[in-house]
């Protein structure tokens, strides 16, 4: 082995003192620009999981080892009371079936319109087409806290011309129901469905037509092409869509808020965790609050049993979501 090392390092010398230094120069340049690169995407990787190796850290210290100095990294009194206590207060079983149950229903409509409605912008001409999903762009832009008043009162008061009111005598109060959450995903007016949209309309618009061409000669109609041809093909990029939308559903609060306000979900237990470990501290201790400190060692417990459940989703469908970035392009 050595020897066929010596034989290789001396025609590298021999073809570099051919070349007047010019192979030694590249060479030294390759491996610098390795070591550079590397160095650079640890220290970016480094910065994107301090934190929450630092969160999982703080999960397993004692109330002590919070104000220790000497504790930084590894607990000295390695607990599990924090994840007993945060389970205590999330009711965290009970609110991981209703987070679940609500996001997988909400993506699914919420995938399923946008698609249809992304394969119409990139396959079929209608009136206004461009200036319609101009309007899909600006709903990307606009935030929805923008329009939570006129949301809040459409679905407080909802009416269809007037129908409803007409009959009973006065409007239905769709509120603390998924009925708004549901007819806004239906009608691509979700969380973030403008950007799903854009998605789907580039990537139908990058497989060819003669695909569709093909089919229509073959006798079949525009549904069964769109069932049989393009859906089967856009799998990678339905993938994506669909752990972003379950992504941003689990995480939201907003919309949550707004309309399921009975439905106990994770995001709204774990903004309310504070006030809940202050009551719980008070039962427990006779009017004593809890330490700054320990409440954001409960917030970092809570969060990381919330996002434990995306990060297994993650794993199991990671290989679809990587195909997906590397087949779907931006084709304006």
């Amino acid at each position: 082995m050595s020897r066929v090392k010596s034989v290789e390092r001396q025609k590298f010398w021999e073809r570099n003192q051919k070349s007047g230094g010019y192979l030694l120069k590249k060479t030294i340049n390759a491996t610098l620009y390795k070591v550079a690169r590397a160095i650079l995407l640890f220290g970016l990787c480094f910065l994107i999981l301090q934190p929450l190796f630092n969160k999982i850290s703080i999960s397993f210290m004692a109330e002590k080892d919070l104000y220790d100095s000497t504790v930084i990294s590894i607990p000295r009194n390695f607990t599990f009371s924090n994840y007993r206590l945060a389970n205590e207060l999330l009711e965290f079983w009970v609110c991981l079936k209703n987070t679940v149950l609500v996001a997988m229903l909400v993506s699914v409509i919420q995938v399923a319109a946008c698609t249809l409605a992304g394969y119409g912008f990139a396959r079929y001409k209608f009136p206004l087409r461009n200036f319609w999903f101009a309007c899909v762009m600006l709903s990307i832009l606009v935030p929805p806290q923008t329009i939570s008043s006129s949301l809040f009162l459409h679905f407080r008061f909802f009416d269809v011309l007037g129908i409803f009111k007409a009959i009973t005598g006065d409007t239905i109060n769709l509120q603390n129901s998924m009925a708004p959450y549901i007819m806004m995903c239906m009608g691509c007016m979700g969380l973030k469905s403008g950007l799903y949209i854009f998605m789907l309309r580039q990537f139908f618009r990058n497989i060819p037509k003669e695909l569709e061409e093909a089919a229509y000669v073959d006798g079949c109609g525009k549904l069964r092409t769109f069932l049989r041809i393009m859906l089967p093909d856009a799998k990678p990029i339905l993938t994506s869509c669909f752990l972003f939308s379950f992504v941003w559903q689990w995480t939201d609060s907003y919309y949550a808020k707004l309309f399921l306000g009975k439905i106990r979900l994770l995001p709204k237990a774990l903004t309310g965790l504070v006030g809940r470990l202050g009551d719980y501290y008070q039962a427990v201790t006779t009017g004593a609050l809890p330490s700054a400190a320990y409440e954001q060692a409960l917030i970092a417990t809570g969060l990381l049993m919330t996002i434990i459940p995306l990060l297994l989703i993650y794993v199991v469908a990671q290989k679809g979501f990587v195909e997906s970035l590397s087949q779907s392009g931006i084709k304006m």
